[in-house]
């Protein structure tokens, strides 16, 4: 099983969930995604500002790796070239939240979760 964020007591905290919509509805995926998990966190934010999972997933898969470094997003790129792992990072809400967003370089999961989770 891919690294997860775990609780205070190591316990694995990501869930098994669906997005609201179909992913890659409109966008061209570059990659796979695998299973797809999010902590309870990242959820609820989802949840709360009303932000569609589905929406930052289809965003990752395509390629926009969101509000990153220039650095992080050439890294990125290689990643999928050379199969290592991918990490998005979304600004989202008026509070400056963030949602990550990591496919494993397997690709056989990918974690919606926030910064403070992992």
């Amino acid at each position: 099983m891919p690294d997860l964020p775990r609780d205070r007591r190591g316990q694995r905290v990501a869930l098994c969930f669906r997005p609201e919509q179909p992913v890659m509805a409109d966008l061209q995926q570059r990659f796979e995604h695998g299973q797809l998990v999010a902590t309870p966190g990242a959820l609820e934010l989802l949840r709360e500002l009303e932000i569609s999972s589905s929406y930052l997933l289809e965003r990752h898969l395509s390629g926009d790796w969101g509000d990153v470094p220039k650095e992080d997003a050439k890294e990125n790129e290689f990643s999928l070239k050379y199969g290592f792992r991918v990490v998005s990072s979304y600004n989202v809400g008026d509070n400056g939240q963030r949602i990550w967003i990591i496919t494993e370089s397997d690709r056989a999961s990918t974690c919606l979760l926030l910064p403070e989770e992992y």
